[in-house]
């Protein structure tokens, strides 16, 4: 290790770099643009007169953003060109992100599905004042817009989003306790426990990005979802394991074939009779150019 002092420039962004990557991520759903986003913002940084910022946190914030949306606008069209259905990329990430209610809401698969329906600047507007608690006027530098029309665009993107997120949070116990029963379900090929574990209108999303095999569209209702997945493991002949970890802070399964790591399923629950949980969604992340955030936790965080 060096003994010399780090500068201040670097300082600084080295202690706001898991906000940056958080941020970048929430707007753009993948690691790797992320991490391109980082690289951006620290090259315009170093460039940065010090002593005319006001606010280091903002002003590599709204950096941040301005990349982002850049980013987001070429994402747009690779999305357009992208083979069958497209999913955020999976993190690992750390229990400290699960404790954090509002963060692991805001990473969650479902969630980010439903902010790729916003436009960039909607996206923008909505992850900075939801997720990040960012003041209008310092969105509106951020985006380019003035403040009237940023709290506008904030309003729009929630009634926007609020029509499309889960009705309520459920307890991560419950969680928990339906994704073991589908763990049990999908190891023993039991189409009776996925369908009394699946709510009535779930959908699964299968991203295998052209390289690895997924259904083509959306998957929608329990008996279509089951049969989809006993399918499936009634034509592969090896050992199929489902190991339960936390991915973007919330339960979700690594499953292996004869060892090999497969994919990454997250889910999203809802609350069903008797206080029992049924999943409403199923994520199922099988290209290997998005399964390399799996191996090691990604430090997320709204500070």
């Amino acid at each position: 290790m060096s003994d010399h002092t780090t500068d201040p420039a670097t300082e600084a962004f080295v202690a706001h770099r898991n906000l940056l990557f958080t941020v970048a991520y929430e707007m753009l759903g993948s690691a790797a643009d992320a991490e391109d986003v980082l690289q951006e913002t620290w090259l315009r940084w170093v460039k940065a007169d010090l002593g005319q910022v006001r606010d280091q946190r903002a002003y590599l914030v709204r950096i941040t953003t301005r990349q982002s949306l850049n980013r987001l606008r070429t994402m747009t069209r690779r999305k357009e060109a992208y083979v069958g259905p497209w999913l955020p990329e999976p993190l690992l990430t750390a229990p400290d992100v699960a404790d954090d209610a509002e963060l692991a809401e805001s990473v969650s698969m479902a969630l980010m599905l439903v902010l790729d329906t916003l436009s960039p600047t909607e996206r923008a507007v909505f992850v900075l004042r939801e997720a990040f608690d960012v003041g209008y006027d310092e969105i509106a530098a951020a985006v380019g817009k003035s403040p009237a029309a940023v709290r506008q665009i904030a309003h729009r993107a929630r009634r926007h989003v609020s029509a499309r997120r889960p009705r309520e949070a459920v307890p991560p116990s419950r969680t928990r306790a339906a994704l073991e029963s589908f763990q049990r379900a999908v190891e023993t090929g039991d189409l009776q426990g996925l369908l009394d574990v699946l709510a009535p209108e779930v959908v699964l999303v299968a991203d295998g990005g052209g390289v690895k095999q997924a259904a083509s569209q959306r998957v929608i209702g329990a008996w279509k979802v089951s049969r989809l997945i006993v399918g499936g493991i009634g034509r592969y002949d090896g050992t199929i394991t489902a190991a339960p970890t936390v991915v973007n802070g919330n339960p979700a399964l690594v499953l292996s074939l004869d060892g090999e790591l497969d994919g990454v399923l997250a889910i999203s629950v809802e609350d069903g009779v008797e206080d029992r949980a049924r999943i409403t969604g199923l994520y199922y992340v099988r290209n290997p150019e998005k399964l390399t955030r799996v191996q090691s936790e990604t430090l997320l965080t709204r500070r």
